[in-house]
């Protein structure tokens, strides 16, 4: 079995018939139409809507005899189409048992009829009168016989579970079984279903779809699932209420397809059970069930499935800017009143920060601005410190004196050079060899000026390092890795940079505006190396690599676990025509060395705010040995290369 190297996804459709009312014949030949398309699209899990093979609006036609047969008629015909499609069919009919009639969900597969899952919560509200024709479905499956040759297991409690894909589990509810305050899918999730399919008729009325979203995507959320909605549209009476086949397919909370109301469209996308299953194991409150729950096996094949969903290539950053300056905002504030708590505490009314003219200083900065004016402080408070060495820049230099005077921070500079070149003397480097330790001495240089400066005014050092350089372990030990509390310790690099636009865009300073701007534009380094013609010569992404690429391989090794394959193969979709396959892998190598072998910094970080769902405090969200060998992730990484 090579689950692998499918990487979890399977391809899910929510497909919509045009019906006609009491037809079952017609309406099986629509629905057989679009498991042919569906299946030439590569689709395994396909589900229709509610009470489809008749029409959900036949009313007291339910009672005729003639179109119950019909509609198992339809049924069979329809599971033996599916007998040599490598899909699993969900279609919707009403189904007679002892006297009594049934809303079901009919799981198709192989030319099997697998079961049958009846409806659980019967309307009888407003437009609904289905207690009128149909019964409350039994939990604990009883075997149905349809006809002579086909004798099914139908009740709430049955899932449906994939050989080949042991995560892929399924279980069905309907419509109002959603809306009820105990839906039948917290039980069929605690049982081991990851994806839940909903056959659905739920009628058109003023601002009710986005009820209908809000419903979908957050039982997709609570209960860690996939979860397919699909919904009656165009051909349903229309006698007293109206159809818009509103369709939707979500994953955790996030909705990864919709179809447009009253257009009648079938949707197709991707879920990640990998993902589904990760998520569930890291969850310590996600119980388990001890209902006796029925378990049908079905098989299918073992195929690579094409990518059509959407692949965010800054998982960290939000696509629009109204959500994007919703979450800069949102983040500022946890950075500051984070910060506010520590100085609240601490009694201290001093904060050093050292200011370089790069971005994560200039975060530290304005978010120290931020606490202080949320305690009442005076900004001459914060001494902001430049502190020119061997590769400062011009450019640099006078990026973080404006910073600093338009915020109104109390000036400090000191020079490291003449400091650095006594250590250097001391310990016998030679100047002229621009290795690690004339590097990091100009680092360590700084982070003492700093502490020291801190200590004779009673004040904290304000960490500067952001996420995404702990990762890397790109952080000299004991020098900038150093504060006493880190307010950028959990934010991405490229997040930082949004936070930084946000600022600018919002700060209504126009000489803060400019200096905020021309940070944004200048090269990420730490300027440790002399500059080449009064230019940066040190650029950090030339070194360990694109942040972009970097904060994506954060994002999909800690949020989700996945294998290097499964990274890989989703940079190569988010990041198509920006970056080559060769690229991708050598980054992504990199980024697997540096972060196992750098966990010894990040096991002595200091205090800092968590904001996102991703961090590296050895305190919280990152418990990782310092001596943790990468050699099995490395070794698959190398099987990418060779293949």
């Amino acid at each position: 079995m090579e689950y692998e190297m499918r990487n979890g996804f399977i391809r899910a459709a929510a497909l919509l018939p045009r019906v006609k009312v009491a037809d079952p014949g017609y309406n099986k030949e629509r629905i057989c139409e679009l498991i042919r398309q569906a299946a030439e699209q590569g689709v395994k899990i396909m589900v229709f809507p509610e009470l489809c093979i008749t029409g959900y609006t036949c009313g007291d036609l339910f009672y005729q005899e003639l179109l119950l047969r019909e509609a198992k008629k339809a049924l069979f015909e329809i599971a033996e189409m599916t007998r040599d499609l490598d899909a699993v069919v969900f279609v919707g009919l009403p189904v007679e048992h002892q006297a009594k009639l049934y809303n079901v969900a009919a799981a198709l597969c192989g030319g099997k009829i697998l079961g049958l899952v009846p409806k659980t919560h019967i309307p009888t509200y407003n437009e609904f009168y289905e207690r009128r024709h149909f019964a409350k479905g039994m939990e604990t499956p009883v075997e149905v016989r349809l006809d002579e040759t086909h004798v099914v297991p139908m009740g709430t409690r049955l899932l449906f579970s994939c050989r080949q894909m042991p995560g892929l589990v399924m279980g069905a509810e309907i419509c109002e079984d959603l809306w009820a305050p105990d839906p039948p899918s917290i039980g069929h999730a605690m049982a081991g279903a990851t994806v839940i399919v909903n056959l659905s008729a739920s009628d058109e009325t003023t601002g009710k779809d986005v009820y209908r979203k809000n419903l979908v995507s957050g039982q997709s959320a609570r209960l860690i699932c996939g979860y397919i909605y699909c919904s009656a549209g165009d051909g349903e009476s229309t006698q007293d209420v109206v159809y818009s086949g509103h369709n939707l397919i979500a994953e955790n909370g996030t909705v990864l397809a919709e179809s447009a109301r009253f257009v009648n469209e079938s949707i197709v996308t991707e879920l990640d059970i990998q993902r589904l299953c990760e998520e569930r194991r890291r969850m310590s409150t996600y119980g388990s069930t001890q209902i006796p729950y029925c378990r049908v096996e079905f098989d299918l094949k073992e195929t690579q499935t094409e990518l059509s969903r959407f692949v965010d290539p800054a998982p960290f950053v939000p696509g629009k800017k109204e959500d994007r300056d919703k979450r800069c905002e949102e983040i500022f504030m946890i950075q500051a009143m984070g910060l506010k708590k520590r100085l609240e505490h601490t009694g201290s009314r001093t904060a050093v920060v050292g200011i370089s003219g790069g971005l994560d200083s200039t975060l530290a900065l304005l978010v120290t601005v931020k606490a202080f004016d949320l305690l009442g402080l005076d900004h001459k408070g914060i001494v902001a410190v430049t502190m020119p060495g061997f590769g400062t820049t011009d450019r640099t230099y006078e990026n973080a004196v404006s910073l600093i005077r338009s915020l109104g921070a109390d000036f400090r500079e000191v020079g490291i050079a003449e400091a650095v070149r006594i250590h250097f003397r001391d310990i016998g480097q030679d100047e002229n060899v621009h290795d690690v330790t004339y590097e990091n001495g100009q680092a360590r240089e700084r982070t003492q000026i700093l502490m020291d400066i801190a200590n004779r005014l009673g004040g904290m050092v304000i960490g500067t390092g952001d996420m995404s350089e702990l990762a890397l372990g790109w952080a000299t030990y004991n020098g900038d890795h150093m504060s006493m509390y880190g307010v950028n310790a959990s934010v991405p690099k490229t997040l930082v940079r949004h936070l930084v636009r946000w600022y600018a865009d919002t700060c209504e300073d126009a000489e803060l505006e400019r200096v905020l701007l021309d940070v944004l534009d200048t090269p990420v380094s730490p300027e440790l190396l002399p500059p080449e013609d009064g230019k940066i010569s040190q650029k950090t992404e030339d070194i360990v690599g694109p942040y972009e690429l970097h904060d994506f391989y954060l994002y999909y090794v800690l949020r989700f676990g996945c294998t290097p394959k499964k990274i890989y193969r989703l940079a190569r979709y988010a990041f198509a025509g920006a970056y080559s396959d060769e690229t991708i892998k050598k980054w992504l190598e990199t980024f697997y060395r540096r972060f196992f072998s750098q966990q010894f910094k990040r096991s002595c970080l200091p205090d800092g705010p968590k904001v996102g769902t991703v961090a590296v405090s050895p305190r919280g969200d990152l418990r990782m040995p310092s001596d943790a060998c990468a050699r099995i992730w490395l070794e698959e990484l190398k099987e990418l290369q060779e293949g």
